[in-house]
């Protein structure tokens, strides 16, 4: 029996539950990452808490590859636009004073755990609870292909803001300034932005791509700030930033996608670890909740008070209508400074995970509640319209290629070579217009997955759209999209693999294609070609053979 307290039996256990319970919850479409809490919590309920396995240094590497990540898409413009810093900061404003307002009425009403908070204090509460999760933030989007929708943007901007208000805090919190030589840090960084980017160019595409992510994450971006005393995860979303207009930026991201998802495992598995609640914790936690949706409608209502639509506005307010890990973080300095009492760890712990648990369901049916709730939310739109909220003219266009990635590239070239300016591309990524741009294709920006997108283009001319788009969960939503848009016409889309295929065909696609089989067939029918080997059969036409079009 004493192997059942042995840190190698507890460790078993944390990986098997959180595995089963992740698993559980992605069989019932919801995000793993619950799944992942709950064991948490399940694991301190049981007692089963001395495991060796190191979840502080697991969860900070995830947070820190999650921030590196985000700077390698980030559009450093887009934060200086109004509806982000501006939104960011108005809305942080009213949440604290609504939050602090709440609890100093919990406190004159004699609730136990608000008893004796000054104004201060209370305030403090509220600063960190007015913060969202950017944990959570970039999951869901990521998980629905929405990162560069135009209300992704808006979310991830925003998120951004707040963690630069998080660093001033953490300075102030420490009682210190930075050391004087921060100020020469942004000059150091660019003068080894070049050598970073010699190093990409040549690092090839097997393991040293995602060790060579980790050294600049760690060993360049976190070190170089730690060591002027700022915010390690800052120096990781920077660095990001100063590296991702290398053209290999998406390919390097995506290396670090299954080290980073394995990494936030640790972070959402410690947040149940942090304590045990009891049942005023609980109660506590779920006022809190209730009072998210202040804090949501505020997003929402300034959101539409910088011009975007209702719509957008209210998928950007789902996705940030929770509460943030870093609350736990100014709990935790909060209590051993002696600002706070310990149970706000606690509290804060509780308030994260019911608001993931209430936004997981809310995010899964977001445009539903907007179809719903449209009639009533277009009401606080404002008159004039966000400058990327206007119609899209689709010109000549009849084939429409979504995703110009290489498969996409390709397919692109195919059919413009038979159906001339027929084809029109479309594309999420803004620097991958620009380059197509100058390369004198014919491309848009515009996000397929986006329902103000087929609503601001005319569809009665387009007979034949192809989804090449790279994420397999971007397809399925945007196949989604073009239904519920009322498109009669075939659709023909892309996959990786052959079980990602049939869910595209269950999901409405005219005709599915497995990307590796199709080249793979098509390669083989060159060589035969090529060779002059006589071929029994003839081969499956790979994705890109698109039959010209007829039109009157």
């Amino acid at each position: 029996m004493d192997f059942l307290h042995t840190a190698t039996f507890i460790n078993s256990v944390w990986i098997g539950s959180a595995f089963l319970l992740g698993f559980g919850f992605k069989r019932f479409n919801l995000p793993p990452m619950l799944g992942f809490l709950l064991s948490g919590f399940l694991m301190n309920f049981l007692g089963l808490t001395d495991g060796s396995l190191a979840l502080g240094q697991i969860a900070d590497l995830g947070i820190i590859l999650l921030l590196f990540t985000i700077g390698l898409k980030l559009d450093l413009k887009g934060l200086a636009k109004p509806e982000i810093w501006g939104g960011a900061t108005i809305h942080a404003l009213v949440t604290i004073f609504f939050l602090a307002a709440l609890i100093m009425a919990g406190s004159a009403f004699g609730l136990n755990q608000f008893i004796g908070l000054n104004m201060t204090q209370a305030a403090l509460i509220g600063f960190a609870l007015s913060f969202s999760s950017t944990v959570f933030a970039v999951k869901f989007l990521e998980e629905k292909g929405e990162m560069n929708a135009l209300h992704g943007r808006a979310s991830i901007g925003i998120l951004i803001m707040q963690d630069l208000m998080a660093v001033f805090f953490l300075t102030i919190s420490k009682g210190e300034f930075p050391s004087i030589w921060a100020l020469a840090l942004p000059l150091v960084l660019f003068a080894a932005r070049p050598l970073l980017l010699h190093i990409i160019d040549h690092i090839g595409h097997g393991e040293l791509l995602p060790m060579a992510g980790l050294f600049i994450a760690l060993v360049i971006g976190t070190t170089s700030f730690s060591l002027v005393g700022l915010k390690p995860d800052l120096g990781a979303l920077i660095i990001g930033m100063l590296v991702g207009s290398h053209p290999r930026s998406h390919e390097l991201s995506s290396s670090l996608y299954s080290f980073k998802d394995l990494f936030l495992v640790g972070f959402f598995f410690q947040i149940g670890l942090t304590g045990m609640p009891q049942m005023e914790h609980v109660f506590i936690a779920l006022g809190l909740i209730a009072a998210l949706t202040v804090k949501s409608f505020v997003y929402f209502l300034v959101l539409t008070r910088f011009r975007l639509r209702a719509r957008t506005s209210l998928l950007a307010s789902l996705t940030l209508s929770n509460y943030s890990e870093f609350g736990l973080l100014v709990a935790a300095i909060a209590a051993k400074k002696g600002w706070l009492g310990p149970e706000w760890l606690i509290i804060a712990a509780l308030a994260l995970t019911f608001s993931f648990l209430v936004a997981a369901p809310l995010n899964s049916k977001a445009n539903i509640v907007y179809d719903r709730l449209a009639d009533f939310l277009r009401r606080f739109e404002s008159k004039t319209r966000h400058p990327d909220d206007f119609e899209i003219d689709l010109g000549q266009a009849e084939v429409l290629i979504f995703g110009m990635g290489p498969f996409g590239s390709m397919a692109y070239d195919t059919t413009r070579q038979r159906q001339g300016d027929k084809v029109l591309a479309v594309d999420h990524n803004k620097k991958i217009v620009e380059k197509h741009q100058r390369a004198g294709c014919s491309i848009i920006w515009g996000d397929a997955t986006d329902y103000d997108f087929w609503h601001k283009i005319d569809l009665g001319k387009i007979k034949l759209i192809m989804l090449t788009m790279t994420s397999h969960q971007a397809n399925i939503l945007a196949l989604q999209e073009i239904k519920s848009a009322g498109f009669k016409g075939p659709i023909s889309a892309a996959a990786q693999f052959e079980d990602n295929r049939l869910e595209l065909e269950k999901a409405g696609a005219t005709a599915a294609y497995n990307i590796y089989a199709e080249a793979g067939a098509g390669y083989a029918d060159h060589v035969c070609k090529a060779t002059g080997l006589v071929c029994k059969t003839e081969f499956v036409v790979s994705a890109t053979e698109i039959p010209v079009l007829k039109t009157k």
